[in-house]
């Protein structure tokens, strides 16, 4: 699903102007990466979570140069489901092999 499928199902489902829609999408989303890349996390009860995780330092390698490299401590994004929405996603969908 992408996000003009989400704008497209959440006008259709509450009657709205798509592109009022698509902006408060897309409102929604810029609020979010802002707040994370304050450090700040976002908690949506019964939804989940979006944090900022830490990495460590560790060393990697460089396969063509057969060289090892630092890579430093670096933040990254992550999602983390609410205990509600995973078990629901477990119990309404089926499992692909």
């Amino acid at each position: 699903m992408t996000k003009a499928d989400i704008v497209a199902k959440i006008s259709e489902k509450l009657g709205l102007d798509k592109g009022d829609v698509q902006a408060t999408v897309e409102s929604f989303m810029e609020e979010v990466k802002n707040s994370l890349e304050t450090g700040d996390n976002v908690y949506l009860r019964g939804f989940g979570s979006f944090i900022v995780k830490t990495r460590a330092e560790k060393t990697g390698r460089n396969i063509s140069k057969n060289t090892t490299i630092k890579i430093p401590a670096h933040n990254i994004p992550a999602f983390k489901p609410a205990k509600i929405f995973v078990e629901s996603v477990k119990t309404k969908t089926e499992v692909t092999v």
